[in-house]
């Protein structure tokens, strides 16, 4: 590893995008330490303190909205986008050929249309969340010109951490929207550990060596989920083309566990955000059954029990719902078929799609059972250690997992690629 990391920073080129990609990170984290103006940071900490929700989709901010800095909505309004356009492909035919079949200037016009979209949504955002918490008493002055200021404001940050995850991603080491939320994860670690010294508790040691061996677990368990796949040995039959054979070769099909990432919990917290969104447009039409149906909504979220069953079963399903929209079985056959390639022991067309589909279905029960799991998991280690400080998150593990090994990946590549030009 470490010898990696002299290799990075010895080649110029390489050196200089790690440089570029670490100055874009830091801009971030300095932007989003500027909080918006009239804010009652005590009433404002308290508030996310008490509220899952909050807490994590200030996860997905990069840890700018707990501050209610200028960044508050993070790459949240352009994540949301993203998902709206993906499930619209399934509805219009024109979209999913736009996306599938056009290559790179395809995909270019959907990543264009997304962020098109990201701007109506994060000013929808933007004044729910501001709406929401001047209910809760966090602003010290709500009036309409800077309720409309603060939305400019919000929109701007969360359109300037689109461009910035741009340009880390054309360094090509890793997401660049990935890798911003992984910097607001990371900058929340010393905050973390600081809380749990301040408050540790000498007769309940064991409990803090034990939850050090359970995180170490699951980092462990983590990164092998998400590095597990299942291989379909492929073969292909010999054919002649022209005056060379090909084919006659062996090869396989990789089924990932984890083919959702971390893409069904953003579905599953945005269902259970829901609720709350009509509790606060039905005070607008009435203020009292609007008050009533808010404290139902909180009362029952606030029933770590019914939040994490709702949480866990609502993974599940998006789990299977998401694998179904990105992987298509037939689509997979077919393209075997059309190349000249088969399963040893299946027959192609119709048999292999139903054998991969047999296959998928199996390692993403798996895949999503360990996605519910995770999700939930800061409501397991709260409760069994009884510890409020020891909050083992699972998402932002999964995330800083993910992200990192995908770095990895990416700056290996570009490390042999080097290589070879050298040999050349």
């Amino acid at each position: 590893m470490f010898k990696k990391l002299f290799q990075v920073f010895k080649i110029p080129d390489l050196r200089k995008k790690v440089l570029i990609v670490a100055g874009l990170l830091i801009g971030f984290r300095f932007m989003a330490a500027i909080p918006m103006p009239g804010i009652d940071t005590a009433r404002l900490a308290d508030l996310f303190a008490s509220n899952q929700l909050l807490g994590f989709l200030n996860l997905f901010s990069g840890g700018a909205l707990d501050s209610l800095s200028i960044m508050m909505l993070g790459v949240g309004p352009y994540i949301t986008a993203t998902i709206v356009m993906q499930l619209l492909t399934m509805i219009f035919p024109a979209m999913k050929a736009m996306y599938n079949e056009e290559g790179a200037q395809g995909r270019a016009k959907f990543n264009r249309y997304s962020r098109y979209l990201t701007v109506p949504l994060a000013a929808l955002q933007s004044y729910g969340f501001l709406t929401l918490l001047n209910q809760q008493g966090v602003f010290t002055e709500f009036t309409f010109a800077s309720v409309m200021l603060n939305v400019i404001v919000a929109v701007a940050g969360s359109m300037i951490l689109v461009w910035l995850g741009e340009l880390i991603s054309e360094q090509k080491i890793g997401n660049g929207i990935s890798l911003l939320i992984f910097a607001g994860i990371v900058s929340g670690l010393p905050q973390i550990i600081r809380t749990s010294l301040i408050t540790y508790d000498p007769s309940v040691l064991s409990t803090y060596i034990a939850f050090i061996i359970l995180s170490i677990v699951v980092i462990a368990g983590v990164t092998f989920v998400t590095e597990g796949e299942r291989k379909i040995p492929v073969s292909y039959a010999k054919r002649i083309k022209g005056t060379r054979m090909m084919g006659g070769v062996s090869s396989y099909l990789p089924l990932r566990v984890n083919q959702a990432g971390v893409i069904p919990i953003i579905f599953a917290i945005s269902i259970m955000l829901f609720p709350q969104f009509l509790a606060q447009m039905s005070m607008i039409i009435s203020p009292e059954f609007g008050t009533w149906f808010n404290d139902w909504v909180t009362y029952l979220f606030n029933n770590q029990l019914i939040y994490g069953l709702s949480y866990f079963f609502l993974v599940v399903v998006f789990t299977y719902f998401y694998t179904s929209v990105t992987f298509d079985p037939k689509e997979i056959a077919g393209n075997l078929q059309r190349s000249g390639g088969f399963v040893p022991g299946i027959r192609p067309g119709e048999p292999t799609r139903e054998f991969i589909a047999k296959i998928v279905n199996r390692i993403t029960l798996f895949g999503a059972l360990f996605l519910g799991v995770i999700a939930i998991l800061p409501i397991i280690t709260q409760a069994v250690t009884g510890i409020q400080t020891l909050t083992l998150g699972g998402t932002a593990l999964l995330i800083v997992v993910s992200v990192a090994l995908e770095s990895m990946k990416q700056i290996d590549s570009q490390l042999v690629m080097r290589e070879y030009e050298g040999i050349q």
